[in-house]
């Protein structure tokens, strides 16, 4: 999978450590453990087991696709934020700092707040 132009990007962090970066390129997917994170951290998720080479998918990975909201919660965050419902990645990042469990997903923005 090549990955071209960054369109957005986030950070991971489990229980309030950087544990990596997902990054959405077009339809395309990655996301990568931070360096410092291998060294001790633990998975982020089973289906993600700590490695060095990214995990690269031509669709939002399953533990970041089922972090997002369903149902009526989807529907009125997607209204209320303006955001198509069928953007699971910019509702993650939307709502990725209110998640149940340890997982955050932070977005990655540029000097004028814009996400990148």
């Amino acid at each position: 999978m090549k990955l071209n132009k960054v369109t957005r990007k986030a950070h991971v962090y489990y229980e309030g450590r950087l544990a990596g970066t997902l990054t959405e390129t077009g339809a395309a997917y990655r996301f990568v453990y931070d360096s410092n994170y291998l060294a001790g951290g633990i998975p982020v998720a089973y289906q993600l087991p700590l490695q060095e080479a990214p995990f690269n998918s031509d669709h939002l990975p399953g533990f970041f696709e089922n972090l997002v909201s369903e149902g009526w919660l989807r529907q009125l965050q997607s209204q209320e934020q303006k955001i198509d419902e069928s953007d699971r990645f910019g509702l993650l990042l939307a709502n990725g700092r209110d998640l149940i469990g340890a997982v955050t997903v932070i977005p990655q923005t540029d000097s004028k707040g814009k996400v990148k």
